[in-house]
């Protein structure tokens, strides 16, 4: 059955918010936290649920929506990450599971009268085109955890990611925080820093979700021409024969590698990284002969998409 659409209490102040969750906890609920930058789909609202399951008694959920400007470069694609605030607080709503949606205005004090500022061309800023004054300019590395994959390409990524989710988890106070598999080096970078700074919160990884095709569930799926989305479908298939070979005793990492490769390019896709790296540490593995995971980047067309798969080899 599904559950009975409830209307999330919205909150954009960091003080309300903070205190909306000493309030729940006082009433002897658990606050599971799950932070996205909205335009959601399927692959966030099951966050709902697993956020629900993850509390052993009263749980209320808090949804954030934020398009966090640290984590893009100025060449990035941060004017047009698509957003519909309206739709997603009727997804929310229709989950039945979400108290509270925390979607602040700015998170970053910048430019030198403290005030958020906007680029030239009326389209939010990155902070990292501001300097000087009074503009933020206090940073979380985790400096292992961030390197190589996605770190490769866009250096500042997780550096900006750790810095907002250290400044959410420090004004939604949760108990419980759950992330998508599908950023792996994210859920693996943001357990880390809670680990390292003694965060008193449990971090869930959830499973990836992903379209009947096998597309993962991705904000920026929007973006794809028809053509370009079923050759992106080559990504999914090709972690899936990955895994198989694995399974099947080929344990040689470099020969699996080139096998994605091949087959992402001949798809028409412009690859990023193909990786296989240990699942916590993120170090590149030669053989798989313990838990791992292969993580994928491409571009198809003007699209860069993400995915990974986790193999566990035959013993």
């Amino acid at each position: 059955m599904a559950a009975a659409a409830h209307e999330p209490e919205v909150i954009r102040d960091k003080a309300a918010m903070r205190a909306w969750s000493r309030r729940r906890r006082a009433e002897g609920k658990a606050v599971a936290f799950v932070p996205t930058m909205g335009f959601l789909h399927d692959g966030h609202l099951s966050l709902v649920p697993a956020a629900v399951a993850a509390a052993a008694g009263p749980v209320a959920v808090v949804v954030s929506i934020y398009v966090n400007p640290s984590q893009f470069a100025p060449t990035e694609d941060l004017a047009t990450y698509p957003s519909d605030f309206a739709g997603d607080l009727r997804k929310l709503a229709a989950t039945g599971a979400v108290a509270a949606v925390f979607c602040p205005p700015d998170l970053y004090v910048r430019g030198s009268a403290g005030h958020p500022t906007a680029s030239a061309s009326g389209g939010a800023a990155s902070c990292l085109e501001e300097a000087g004054g009074h503009a933020h300019e206090t940073w979380i590395r985790v400096e292992q955890l961030e390197k190589g994959l996605c770190g490769s390409s866009r250096p500042v990524f997780f550096r900006g990611v750790a810095t907002v989710v250290a400044k959410l988890f420090n004004i939604v106070e949760p108990d419980i925080a759950v992330f998508g598999k599908k950023d792996y080096q994210q859920w693996r970078v943001i357990c880390r820093m809670v680990r390292d700074l003694d965060f008193a919160i449990e971090i869930i990884g959830s499973e990836i979700v992903r379209e009947a095709d096998g597309l993962a569930m991705s904000s920026r799926n929007v973006h794809l021409s028809c053509e370009e989305r079923e050759k992106a479908l080559s990504i999914s298939r090709s972690l899936v024969n990955a895994r198989t070979s694995v399974l099947n005793g080929n344990n040689h990492g470099q020969q699996i590698k080139d096998q994605i490769v091949q087959t992402l390019t001949e798809a028409g896709g412009q690859v990023d990284y193909v990786e296989i790296v240990e699942q916590e540490s993120l170090m590149p593995v030669q053989r798989i002969v313990r838990p791992a995971v292969i993580c994928v980047a491409a571009w198809f067309g003007r699209v860069r998409l993400i995915d990974n798969i986790e193999i566990h080899a035959p013993s």
